[in-house]
């Protein structure tokens, strides 16, 4: 839990990690999040639509994605790939609509197991128990997403 100190320092971030064990080789995964007419299909938790989606998939590279709410509001999300290994891990920045200081970090690793493979999303640099908790709604509706759209294809008609 961030805290504060008398000495005026920055407040502890928290670290959010949320995995999901999906039936899919960690090539398939890595594909369907980095290819952006594939995200679109699935990105989002329940009532929220992926609108946009657009990745260089690069170091370096930059992403943006827009999430379009029930109320018709659409927040973007956007950020930097700092480190790619195909297919097993993805590492770049997170910041949510205009916030440009202190952007947040996402680590997404594609692990093989036995029964597929499982998908762990670590996401550091979170300024406040209300973000982190409404991150892991988040992040469970978008896995749960993700299995559903490689399970029976694509749902949202886009």
């Amino acid at each position: 839990m961030p805290t504060s100190t008398d000495h005026g320092e920055i407040p502890q971030a928290i670290t959010l990690v949320v995995r999901r064990t999906i039936n899919a080789s960690p090539e398939r995964l890595f594909d369907a999040w980095t290819e952006p007419v594939q995200l679109r299909h699935w990105w989002g938790p329940p009532g929220v639509a992926c609108t946009a989606a657009e990745v260089d998939l690069k170091v370096g590279g930059r992403y943006r994605i827009g999430n379009q709410f029930p109320d018709g509001t659409i927040v973007w999300i956007s950020g930097q790939f700092e480190h790619i290994e195909r297919p097993k891990l993805l590492v770049y920045s997170w910041s949510l609509g205009t916030q440009q200081k202190g952007a947040e970090r996402l680590t997404v690793a594609f692990e093989a197991r036995d029964v597929g493979t499982e998908v762990i999303v670590t996401h550091e640099r979170i300024g406040d128990i209300a973000s982190s908790e409404g991150h892991e709604k988040g992040w469970a509706g978008c896995l749960e997403g993700l299995r559903r759209y490689l399970q029976t294809g694509p749902a949202r008609g886009f």
